[in-house]
């Protein structure tokens, strides 16, 4: 995968080869619509069981660079089913085409989107991510707080890029780690970057105050490179006075849960279900 994100393309079509055949499991069970909001993609996920219901923001992964909502169609397809939530999912601009702030930028809009929404209880929303999706899920946090809106009730994490700099001890170890490693998150970050500095938007982690921050689910991979930032991010919010419930699973890589009959990728697609669950059903 190195070589793969030095060539973009070719990264695209492999990630192309995990977009579900066919129909997921539970499909039949939603109302799926894609739509457009501000000139940004989003598919629409809805349970058809009485409303209102909460709402999830979904933003996939893939390096800011990599990744669709066709790719992670299975994933928002669960978590509307599993906590019977309106889930929107958002089609980002990706870069190096488009580097930050398009990305961010589109997932805000498709907050907006989702706050607005018809059947949606406004104040029950949670943003959702993995990997690059949980920085841009941490990242679009802040810029609804600091914007004044729509607030979010809750931040799931799934293993996320927060922080540019690449100085933790986790990500100078791991340099051939399966899935993803250090030179996959320097060239990651060159790309969203597109040569200018980071600011706490596009680096969660360089952001000195956390506070009033939305209460968040963590969750790190022992063996991943981003390992240590997650853990960090999750310390300094608790520093912060902000409720986090962080797990860090033994024995896993980045992107491990794509095993997903292993027993820990069930305990980890679980606890995340679960702390939803809990955060917006009540």
């Amino acid at each position: 995968m190195a070589q793969g994100l030095d060539d973009v393309a070719a990264a695209r079509e492999m990630m192309a080869l995990l977009v579900p055949a066919g129909p997921v499991p539970g499909e039949e069970r939603l109302d799926i619509a894609d739509a457009e909001t501000a000139g940004v993609g989003v598919r629409v996920y809805r349970p058809r069981t009485p409303g209102p219901h909460p709402g999830v923001l979904y933003l996939h992964g893939g390096g800011f660079c990599l990744g669709s909502v066709a790719m992670e169609h299975g994933g928002a397809v669960q978590i509307a089913n599993a906590i019977d939530a309106v889930v929107v999912s958002v089609e980002y601009r990706l870069a190096p085409e488009f580097p930050y702030p398009a990305g961010l930028e589109d997932c805000y809009a498709g907050l907006q989107y989702l706050a607005a929404l018809e059947g949606v209880d406004s104040s029950r929303l949670a943003v959702h991510g993995q990997s690059a999706g949980g920085g841009l899920a941490a990242a679009t946090v802040l810029l609804a707080h600091d914007r004044g809106g729509p607030t979010a009730r809750f931040q799931s994490l799934g293993i996320p890029e927060l922080d540019d700099r690449l100085e933790t001890p986790s990500m100078q170890a791991f340099v051939g780690t399966p899935l993803w490693s250090r030179p996959q998150a320097v060239r990651s970050w060159q790309y969203y970057l597109g040569g200018k500095p980071a600011d706490h938007y596009a680096a969660p982690a360089r952001r000195a105050d956390l506070s009033g921050l939305p209460p968040a689910h963590i969750t790190t991979m022992e063996l991943d490179p981003l390992r240590d930032e997650g853990i960090t991010y999750a310390m300094r919010l608790l520093a912060a006075g902000v409720s986090v419930e962080l797990h860090s699973y033994p024995g896993t890589f980045h992107g491990s849960s794509l095993v997903t009959e292993a027993a820990v990728s069930k305990r980890m697609a679980e606890d995340m279900l679960g702390a939803l669950r809990r955060a917006l059903n009540t």
